[in-house]
């Protein structure tokens, strides 16, 4: 009867588990043996063998082919037993020079240190520099230097001699106090830097040290004046560390030169006071080289101060520069000056903004003239002795520039990153090689060496780790190829199941294995569940056995574990699955015909529906004690109904419907009294349903409604029929007031009488809801006055402030009509103004009093809240309207129209509005008159009256929107009172792409101009306009990046050791 599945047909998932269920068509519930039992958990399908299954077949517990063994039954890789690096990776290559760790943005500092590294002179002069601290060092401690000199002598030592590919800097770094998360200007730094060296050097009792900074950077020239009346020419001597050159408008480095050296004419107010003379007169000043240092420096400036912009930016100017320099044609006498040089170092940028990039340094090895490049941990020899910049000079694309790079002579290179170009003094003869090499003293030697012997020890720790994660990982794969030979549980034999996901991670050696965990698996029962099959594998009990005493776990599911049970209740749910579309026809048919015999009251609803309800019960129920749900559901036929239908069962639509015939049980578990919601079905129509659905409550036909719900809806009819007399007869009395004809106003006082009475506004909105519905709308009990008035008893408005916009929180009623609502309504607080009319010289004049009296204590406190309230808000949404030149850009008529005419009218008549994030509750929102509404907190109404609506309303009863009317060209941003004007210009060029020196801002016509003040300050509230006038666009974009990351203040090296902190 049963039969097993041919492995050469293997079915994937879905086919395996309709195949483990197909008897159930011709096998009932109680008739279940063992045999269908071991179908549907599958313990008969064949063993897949390795090569067979290309993944592993999840819906087979015998298939144990693509679980993660295959790493351990081939060939051993070491490399996959550990995670951890060959420590030699981090060892110095033979000759080679040794990098410097990036702490984060200390590239700039790492390229001059490697510079000034290489300048031999330099060098061998920090090694004579005496450091008692060094020499007396105990190596069994850590060496920490302490002052610059110190530091530097330490950094230096381990370039040179470290057997580390790569030293890390941060004694040095921290020392100077430098920020490692920020970068700073380079060149700035290479000035502080020799002049903190120099001055820590000058302090040597050695003499020949006190000047090696000026020996070997240092030249001179003079400012030379010459008057152009008397002729008299007078010279102002200067030294220099480097020539600073402008690179704007030139294209080669002897053009840079020569505008450096260029004559400057003195005249206007610029004019020179001269000695001769004895007044100011138009003169010519140049400078005068006198001699240059050994090691010249030449500053390209890129990075300039654009006066427009307020902020640095880079000039990505190509500039042709010699490998070797001729300065002989720039002096006016060279005497015995050697004045040719060869280049030695270029330091280049890569980056177009000046806040951001990339340092990197390419040096010439003085010993052997090949050329390296520096980019932190990274060296990189280049080719053939020559100098080669590569693709890092290369920012066209970044640029999306047209500028091609122009041709270089040969002998010439050409660049727009480089910014500082170091030449070293060319030798007459050839260099004794003995003058190339720098020893590294003995007692820095040993700190070196001190060094060298802790990171040895580092390799060889790291070495032994790595042995012991592989002879671990032999072991263990031993131990893997034993066991998983065992794991096939043979047919007949006894047998375990174990979790798929476990055996994965015990296969995975990169996860610590945990215990064995079955919890998830079981039934309610205690026994295995049939649909958890597929995640779990079965396996030999000698297996199961052995990784249970390794690993530990439980509970331990085998043979025994097979849940009868849960198979049968699956057997009877596939069975009425396949009979409910039989039923649903049959019940289709005799629903039609006449009852004849007792009948059963079902649901329309639940008639409509009920083969999706006992689908859905269905899918429910075939999943009964699944482990997720913790519980035996039971819903279902011949089962447990989970869901209790108690007396009270909630009500619900169609479409929230739960359970069958709940669409005519009322709330106190009777029949419901709405007749048209309900059936007749007959008794044989009725037990198809039962069949599906045991639980569902039944009605017959004798069953009366629900009394309950009978009396309640008598007298619900009886209070629509009161509250329809009560609408009606307030109407008629008070038709004026509902229709808004003859309405008093405030600004044209009415002639017949001298008091008017006030009510709040939202008061009348209520009545009138309620006279237009009366039976959808609850009666208007009290006029709630008391919320206009404080807690003193006193008025909170005068006649100024009502004619000047408060006027929208109220209504004002005829004498005539006061009197009928006094009598219609509670009234907690009577409110009223009087006119008193005189007489005077100048003309008649009228006087304005309330009753009850304005607070004064109350209304000034109120009046300073609501301009607190506009000065020191969190978050809140402002209106940017971008203005075209000398015009708008749109009629401030026409508002913005996302969607048609006809749904923006209809979105301006919703009642209650939404919120943008940040925006401030609408009762405090600005009118269109600049007044402020009064917050009516909920707790403050009383009884009987509906809390305010959202929108204002003007003093002629037409509601009127407050919400601001968007216009094109207009967006809103989410601000805070605190943020500064600058900050706003930041949020404003990312969304309308203008840069903040484009901007010019401006609120009511007032001129925004001050970037550090708050736009609390400023005068910027909720919902404010601002308008953006945008001058033309500048063409380099890199410069709104540098505008970008100039947002915060330039703090340069302000604090750090190079200033003397």
């Amino acid at each position: 009867m049963c039969s097993t599945l041919n492995p050469r047909t293997m079915a994937p998932r879905l086919q395996l588990e309709k195949a483990a269920w197909r008897w159930v068509t011709s096998v009932k519930p109680e008739e279940i043996s063992q045999e269908h039992i071991e179908l549907a958990y599958r313990v008969s399908l064949p063993v897949c063998q390795r090569g067979t299954c290309r993944r592993n077949c999840k819906g087979n517990p015998n298939c144990l082919v693509g679980i993660g063994e295959q790493t351990w039954l081939g060939e051993i890789d070491e490399n996959a037993f550990h995670n951890i690096d060959d420590p030699n990776s981090e060892r110095r290559d033979k000759n080679t020079f040794v990098g410097l760790t990036n702490l984060g943005a200390t590239c700039y500092v790492n390229t001059f240190l490697q510079v000034w590294f290489h300048n031999l002179e330099l060098r061998k002069s920090l090694y004579q520099c005496y450091n008692s601290r060094a020499q007396e060092h105990n190596i069994e401690s850590d060496y920490e230097p302490q002052s610059i000199c110190e530091h530097l002598q330490y950094l230096f030592a381990l370039l040179q001699n470290s057997n580390r590919k790569y030293i890390d800097p941060s004694g040095l770094v921290k020392a100077l106090g430098l920020d490692t998360g920020q970068q700073q200007d380079a060149q700035e730094f290479s000035k502080l830097f020799l002049s903190l060296l120099e001055d820590t050097l000058s302090k040597q009792k050695n003499p020949t040290l006190q000047n090696v900074i000026q020996q070997q950077f240092c030249g001179q020239f003079s400012y030379v004046t010459v008057c152009d009346q008397c002729g008299r020419s007078s010279a102002l001597p200067s030294r220099f560390y480097e020539l600073e050159l402008n690179i704007q408008g030139h294209k080669n480095l002897t053009e840079c030169v020569t505008e450096f050296l260029k004559d400057e004419k003195l005249d206007g107010d610029n004019r020179y006071f001269c000695e001769t003379c004895q007044s100011k007169q138009s003169a010519t000043r140049r400078i005068r080289l006198h001699s240059l240092p050994p090691t010249l420096n030449l500053q390209l400036m890129r990075f300039v101060f654009d006066r427009q912009t307020g902020h640095k930016k880079k000039l990505n100017t190509y500039i042709s520069f010699p490998e070797q320099l001729d300065m002989a044609p720039f002096f006016e006498v060279t005497k015995d000056q050697k004045c040719v040089y060869e280049l030695s170092a270029v330091l280049i940028h890569r980056g177009i903004s000046a806040y951001s990039g990339h340092y990197i340094a390419h040096v010439k090895d003085a010993r052997t003239s090949d050329w390296y490049k520096f980019n932190d941990e990274e060296i990189e020899r280049m080719e053939g002795k020559k100098l080669q910049l590569g693709t890092e000079d290369d920012i066209a694309e970044a640029l999306k520039s047209q500028t091609r790079k122009p041709k270089c002579s040969k002998g010439y290179h050409c660049s727009r990153n480089a910014y500082m170009l170091v030449y070293k003094i060319q030798e007459e003869e050839p260099v004794d090689p003995s003058t190339t090499v720098v020893e590294v003293p003995e007692f820095l030697q040993r700190l070196v060496d001190q060094d060298n012997h802790k990171f040895e020890e580092w390799c060889s720790e790291m070495s032994a780790m790595r042995k012991q994660s592989v002879d671990k990982g032999k072991a263990k794969h031993e131990e893997v190829r034993e066991l998983y030979e065992l794991l096939p549980a043979p047919d007949g034999e006894p047998y375990e199941f174990i979790p798929l996901d476990w055996l994965k991670k015990w296969l995975d050696d990169s996860t610590a294995t945990k215990k064995i965990d079955n919890s998830h698996f079981l039934c309610s029962h205690g026994k295995l569940h049939p649909d958890k099959v597929g995640d779990a594998k079965r396996v030999s009990q000698t297996a199961g056995r052995v990784l249970y005493e390794r690993y530990g776990g439980g509970p331990r599911l085998d043979g025994s574990t097979l849940c009868r049970e849960c198979v049968q209740q699956r057997c009877r749910v596939l069975r009425l699955k396949n009979q409910l579309n039989e039923d649903y026809k049959e019940v289709s048919n005799l629903v039609k015909r006449t009852i004849s015999g007792e009948g059963f009251w079902v649901g329309k609803a639940s008639l409509r529906s009920w083969r999706q309800l006992a689908l859905e019960q269905l899918e429910k129920d075939e999943h009964e004690s699944q482990p997720s749900n913790g519980q035996s559901n039971g819903n279902g036929p011949h089962g447990n109904n989970s869901q209790d239908c108690s007396p009270e069962v909630s009500e619900g639509n169609e479409e929230e419907m739960k359970t069958f015939n709940d669409d005519i049980v009322c709330s106190h578990g009777g029949l419901g009294i709405v007749d048209t919601e309900r059936k007749l079905v007959s008794s044989e129509v009725w037990n198809k349903l039962r069949a599906y659905f045991p639980k569902a409550l039944e009605y017959t036909q004798d069953q009366s409604p629900c009394p309950q719900c009978l009396t309640l809806e008598q007298e619900e009819k009886d209070n629509e029929a009161v509250s329809k007399m009560m609408a009606l007869d307030q109407k008629n009395q008070l038709l004026n007031l509902f229709h808004e004809k003859n309405r008093p106003t405030l600004t044209k006082w009415p002639q017949d009488t001298d008091i008017l009475y006030i009510v709040p506004l939202f008061f009348v909105d209520e009545w009138r809801k309620f006279i237009r519905r009366p039976t959808k709308s609850s009666p208007v009990s009290s006029v709630g006055n008391s919320l206009l008035v404080c807690p003193h008893g006193g008025f909170m408005f005068t006649y100024d402030s009502l004619i000047n916009g408060d006027a929208q929180h109220i209504a004002l009623l005829w004498p005539s009509e006061w009197e009928v609502i006094s009598k219609l309504f509670m009234v907690d607080q009577p409110i009223s103004i009087r006119c008193f009319k005189q007489t005077t010289p100048s003309g008649p004049t009228a006087k304005y009093t309330t009753q009850p009296d304005l607070c004064w204590e109350c209304r000034e406190g109120f009046l300073f809240q609501q301009q607190k309230d506009l000065r020191e808000y969190t978050q809140a949404t402002i209106y940017i309207r971008k203005i075209a030149e000398d015009k708008r850009m749109m009629k401030e008529a026409i508002p913005e129209r996302n969607a048609s005419s006809s749904e923006a009218e209809a979105e301006e008549e919703k009642e209650e509005q939404p919120k943008v994030a940040g925006e401030r509750d609408p009762d405090f929102s600005q009118s269109e008159d600049g007044a402020k509404r009064l917050k009516l907190s909920e707790s403050s109404i009383p009884e009987g009256v509906a809390s305010p609506e959202s929108n204002a309303t003007k003093l002629g009863g037409i509601r009127r929107s407050t919400r601001h009317r968007k216009l094109r060209g207009e967006k809103a941003l989410i601000v805070s009172a605190n943020q500064t004007l600058k900050e706003l210009k930041i949020q404003i060029m990312h969304a309308f792409s203008v840069a903040p020196f484009d901007q010019n801002l401006s609120i009511d016509g007032k001129s925004l101009t001050n970037d550090s003040a708050t736009l609390g300050s400023l005068g910027i509230i909720p919902e404010s306009v601002v308008s953006l006038k945008a001058d033309e666009p500048i063409a380099d974009y890199a410069a709104l990046d540098d505008v970008y990351q100039a947002a915060m203040p330039e703090e340069g090296f302000k604090g750090t050791g190079l200033l003397g902190h």
